[in-house]
């Protein structure tokens, strides 16, 4: 598990695959000085966990930690879904099922599959 840092003070815990994508895609943004919203649910805050956001911004502090030595292999469509939804208005939302998916703890094209339908966008989803 690896560890994103945030404003030197509070530490989240990520798998290091999960992680590398995100670095990928704040990279990304902040690089075009552009701002997002992170949200996911911290399993490591009690058994039923707590909703987390935080707001990503080139002048707050950020560090990457990695538990391995060497960064996991990036997946394109994964890089292209997490960008699409650091781009939105609602922010970047890492779901439970999603992270599953890229720690590749289910079949790839699970989560994919359960928010399309006929490879459109299910409503509300």
């Amino acid at each position: 598990m690896g560890t994103l840092i945030y404003d030197g003070a509070d530490g989240f815990t990520f798998d290091d695959r999960v992680l590398a994508h995100l670095q990928a895609v704040v990279q990304t943004k902040l690089r075009r000085r552009e701002g997002f919203l992170l949200i996911w649910t911290d399993r490591t805050a009690g058994s039923d966990g707590v909703l987390r956001s935080i707001w990503l911004d080139p002048s707050i502090s950020l560090q990457f930690v990695f538990a391995g030595t060497e960064l996991p292999e990036l997946n394109r469509d994964w890089l292209t879904l997490l960008g699409e939804r650091a781009n939105s208005n609602s922010g970047l939302m890492l779901e439970d099922d999603l992270r599953a998916e890229i720690r590749e703890e289910v079949p790839e094209g699970t989560y994919r599959a359960s928010r399309t339908r006929n490879g459109k966008r299910r409503e509300g989803a």
